[in-house]
């Protein structure tokens, strides 16, 4: 008979040739749990997905609760479903009166996919702006204006019309002009290395877009829901996109994607052609009632608010000489490296001391930290010091060589 670990790698599609191995037989709060009773410290909450961390009870009893009511009924946007109203209502109730539409799809990319169309389609214009570094996606659509050659080359010919600049640089925004449907920008870049956009620099751009009438497009993806210690990243910088992108935490552990703008946008989508944009499981209800409670328990439990001080701790503790900086706000964190060439020798020995830790598609020299934001201190200071000791243990290794 076939280990699972053989069954894996046989019939499920791989994504690199090594990838982590770990088998995962439950998991509660901020641990995940092997087979054999092994129990592991959840440093990156699926890539800033449970926010809420791993089986929160009344996000598990608020599926059950729909799963027992109804499931898929309809495609999208042809049937009234309570959980997308009440999730939809909520959202919006917190977000600026500008963003009071939503349209519920499966996942990150199809988001981006989302946006870009009603982009073209309320504009009609083609060209499309984005960054260096970005990442939205790999879709065919969303991997057009994703910020690395290495990912989309292999793939070419891609969507014509795309252009990208550099994140801060003023001289870039001259590209913008009256051709330009949108500019779509992570005001956090997270594969890069969480790298910040500055307030000024988003400040210039969104009067740019309003000069040219390009649409502005805030992809918040992994930003979204407390993980920058306020809800939305946009917060800190005072500046208001016309689309913004949601998933990840949004469905609180369950598939779900949004894109959300004004009515008068939005209802660009309605016709010429009707069902211009159209998905079968977008806003699956049992998603929408978890990813409703998962936004109740983060602010019923003030999740938000305690990601600051929770960051500063994880300062406080990660101290070695490896270690020349911890870069980011809240919990989403890169911490780097003197020397790279550590870097693939501690995420692939991280479970060994408990701990599960990721890299950055677009940054070599560090790694990620992304707990659920319900992770204690006490947790913290665990995790930190089985990272230290897995530093040491990495510079013991590379002395015997």
């Amino acid at each position: 008979m076939l280990t699972n670990r053989q069954l894996f790698l046989l019939h499920l599609g791989q994504t690199s040739p090594s990838p982590m191995m770990l088998e995962i037989s439950s998991a509660k709060g901020v641990f995940m749990y092997g087979p054999g009773g092994e129990e592991y410290i959840d440093l990156i909450s699926g890539v800033s997905v449970s926010n809420t961390g791993h089986c929160h009870t009344d996000v598990v009893e608020a599926v059950k609760r729909q799963a027992e009511t109804y499931m898929h009924l309809m495609v999208y946007g042809e049937i009234i479903q309570n959980p997308q109203v009440k999730y939809a209502e909520k959202l919006t109730s917190i977000l600026p009166a500008s963003l009071s539409n939503c349209y519920f799809v499966n996942s990150g990319s199809e988001a981006v996919e989302g946006a870009l169309k009603l982009a073209k389609r309320y504009t009609g214009r083609s060209r499309i702006v984005s960054f260096e570094n970005s990442y939205h996606g790999s879709t065919h659509g969303a991997l057009s204006i994703q910020g690395s050659e290495r990912f989309r080359n292999a793939f070419r010919p891609l969507l014509p019309d795309t252009y990208q600049i550099s994140i801060n640089d003023e001289e870039g925004l001259g590209i913008i002009d009256n051709r330009t449907a949108c500019v779509i920008i992570e005001p956090v870049q997270g594969e890069a290395g969480v790298i910040w956009s500055e307030r000024s620099f988003l400040e210039k751009l969104r009067t740019k877009c309003n000069e040219t009438g390009a649409l502005l497009i805030f992809d918040e993806i992994q930003t979204g829901f407390g993980r920058t210690g306020t809800m939305f990243a946009f917060e800190k910088f005072g500046v208001i996109p016309d689309i913004l992108l949601l998933a990840k935490a949004l469905g609180g552990g369950m598939p779900l994607g949004a894109f959300i703008s004004s009515g008068k946008i939005m209802s660009s989508l309605v016709s010429n052609p009707a069902l211009g944009h159209i998905t079968t499981f977008g806003g699956h209800p049992v998603c929408c009632a978890a990813g409703l409670a998962s936004l109740e328990v983060i602010m019923k439990e003030d999740l938000v608010a305690q990601s600051i001080g929770k960051s500063q701790l994880f300062r406080k503790k990660l101290q070695h000489r490896l270690i020349t900086g911890v870069r980011g706000e809240g919990l989403l964190l890169a911490v780097t490296l003197e020397y790279p060439e550590y870097i693939d020798y501690i995420i692939a020995n991280a479970p060994r001391y408990g701990i599960i830790l990721d890299y950055f598609l677009f940054c070599d020299n560090a790694f990620r930290i992304a707990p659920p934001l319900i992770i204690t201190k006490e947790e913290i200071s665990r995790a930190c010091d089985q990272i230290i000791r897995l530093f040491d243990d990495a510079m013991n290794n590379a002395a015997k060589k």
